[in-house]
């Protein structure tokens, strides 16, 4: 039985900081950036969103644009690292936000957890999926990849920031994609990239040192939540890369490809933490999977990097990057990164730019090498399905994306801080959060969210 992706819906921030503003005003060469890195735009939460809001709104227009009747959808699994409680998750938010819309009771026999491994959480979300519609035929699941990437001001990360959610119908018969059922994984613990709890003394808060009543029944030391991360980009790097490698060579096996996988494959989908990251981490592979291996894996290690540079930019890699890489690369270039989302927004950039060119990939392979920091890779591959270009042509990505409203610095360094109490975009036939509680003592930090017509 096929099973795999039916139906493809999207909800990304709608303002940006144009990546020029952003390296002007942090004295960066812009070039470096945007001719480097592929990055054109970051997206940005308003005031009004979460990851609850882009959950919601990308499932509301899954739903809607498909005409789903919500009896029929048996699970939404959510993958995100932005979760917003640390007991009730994403998806118990967005199933009560679906009951206003379709009533009471309507997701009442619908199963929903979230999945937590950093950018790879929905690839795990939607291989749980996947075996489940594989072995209850005629039920449909719904994946959700929500996230908000945000790095502290002037850290190293700080212009791949992004937010937005993805939101993916998996049955059986599916019109878009047919995966197959090998999955290869590679994971090994790992701190490339993490959020740890953060810790304050009490005294340092309010620079107290008394033992008022409200100020006694405070723990010695504070935990705090930060949604920056803490991470290593060039440990992260080498650990994306050997992961990636390992998941690879296993999938190659599992699969019984003699030869040079790649080659098997119409394009390649990676997780893209800025638009280039596929092209960048994957040379290695390039050379050591070729026909006629470029690199032994032997070489002393300063010769091995000066000879992957070297590939990297030889005529033979940059053909590869073009057939099979690039059409991943503009959603990303345009957005930043999502975390979980990355990957399926890669996916969908390159089919709107293969309905673009009129390029029928009908019965075509596509490779997909998810990556999580922590760490884990997995890589599985599927046969596009007769579907896929009337899906792409409905999402109108870059139609969508082209409409982004772009703000000032200044704007976003209080977007980055919490500053405003506004929003920058009105908003318009969406999800927002209303109100958090801060007054009833049972309640305090409830939030609640409204559709806005």
């Amino acid at each position: 039985m096929n099973t795999g992706i039916d139906a493809i819906a999207y909800d990304i921030a709608k303002i940006h900081l144009p990546i020029r503003t952003f390296a002007e005003t942090r004295n960066i060469d812009a070039d470096k950036l945007e001719k480097g890195l592929g990055l054109y735009k970051m997206t940005l939460p308003d005031t009004h969103q979460d990851t609850v809001v882009f959950a919601a709104n990308a499932l509301t227009r899954l739903i809607a644009d498909n005409h789903l009747n919500p009896a029929d959808i048996a699970r939404i699994y959510v993958g995100t690292e932005s979760s917003i409680d640390n007991s009730k998750p994403i998806g118990s938010f967005v199933q009560g936000l679906m009951e206003q819309l379709h009533g009471n009771n309507s997701f009442l026999h619908c199963d929903t957890v979230d999945f937590t491994f950093a950018c790879i959480g929905a690839v795990d979300a939607l291989h749980n999926c996947i075996d489940f519609v594989r072995l209850n035929p005629g039920k449909k699941a719904v994946v959700i990849a929500s996230d908000i990437a945000k790095y502290d001001l002037e850290s190293s990360g700080e212009y791949t920031q992004g937010a937005g959610a993805v939101a993916l119908l998996i049955s059986e018969n599916p019109r878009i994609i047919a995966f197959d059922n090998n999955w290869a994984i590679s994971a090994k613990g790992a701190f490339d990239f993490f959020k740890p709890y953060r810790t304050l003394a009490k005294k340092d808060i309010l620079n107290v040192e008394g033992n008022e009543p409200w100020f006694g029944n405070l723990e010695a030391h504070i935990e705090i939540h930060k949604d920056q991360p803490v991470f290593d980009g060039q440990y992260s790097n080498t650990v994306y890369t050997e992961r990636t490698r390992e998941a690879y060579y296993s999938f190659k096996k599992l699969a019984g490809i003699e030869g040079s996988l790649y080659d098997t494959w119409e394009s390649i989908i990676m997780h893209l933490p800025y638009a280039y990251q596929g092209r960048r981490m994957f040379s290695e592979l390039f050379a050591l999977d070729a026909n006629e291996p470029l690199l032994t894996g032997n070489e002393d290690p300063a010769d091995y990097q000066t000879r992957l540079r070297e590939i990297s930019k030889s005529d033979a890699y940059k053909a590869f990057v073009s057939q099979k890489l690039q059409p991943a690369e503009p959603a990303s270039s345009l957005i930043g990164n999502l975390y979980t989302g990355s990957i399926f927004m890669g996916f969908l950039s390159a089919l709107a730019v293969k309905a673009e060119q009129a390029t029928d990939i009908t019965g075509k392979t596509f490779g997909f090498l998810a990556y999580g920091s922590g760490s884990k890779s997995k890589a599985f591959q599927g046969t596009i399905q007769p579907g896929w270009k009337v899906a792409a042509e409905k999402a109108r990505l870059f139609e969508t994306l082209a409409e982004n409203t772009a703000v000032d610095f200044e704007t976003y360094t209080k977007l980055h801080k919490k500053e405003l109490d506004y929003s920058i975009k009105a908003p318009v036939n969406e999800w927002i959060l209303d109100k958090i509680e801060t007054e009833l003592p049972n309640l305090t930090g409830a939030r609640y969210y409204r559709f806005v017509e």
